[in-house]
């Protein structure tokens, strides 16, 4: 499901990943973590798909709110499984949204 985000300027988090052969609890976490981030100050949603590369874009307010979630103590053990278990490969790209339309 697409979600609704406000007015630009806001954030994008583009979290694109290759799982590992190891994967247990990690669709478990992953949903533990889009709860988690629902919580967070300035979290305006996220969408996720995973074929072979899995992507999850999480939307927010601003850079503070971003930085604030990376410093999550959940969040920073969900990482630390992720490197060291879950995933092959992975990539943060954050970027601001200027622009945003739709049907």
């Amino acid at each position: 499901m697409l979600i609704n985000t406000p007015k630009p300027p806001y954030y994008a988090v583009i979290f694109s990943s290759e799982l590992s052969e190891q994967v247990e609890g990690y669709a478990e976490m992953a949903a533990s973590m889009v709860e988690l981030a629902a919580e967070q100050d300035g979290f305006l949603g996220a969408e996720s798909a995973r074929q072979e590369i899995g992507i999850t874009v999480s939307y927010w307010r601003d850079l503070e709110a971003i930085k604030d979630w990376k410093a999550n103590a959940e969040h920073l053990e969900a990482q630390r499984l992720g490197r060291d278990k879950w995933y092959k490969d992975f990539r943060v790209r954050i970027a601001k949204v200027e622009r945003d339309y739709s049907l």
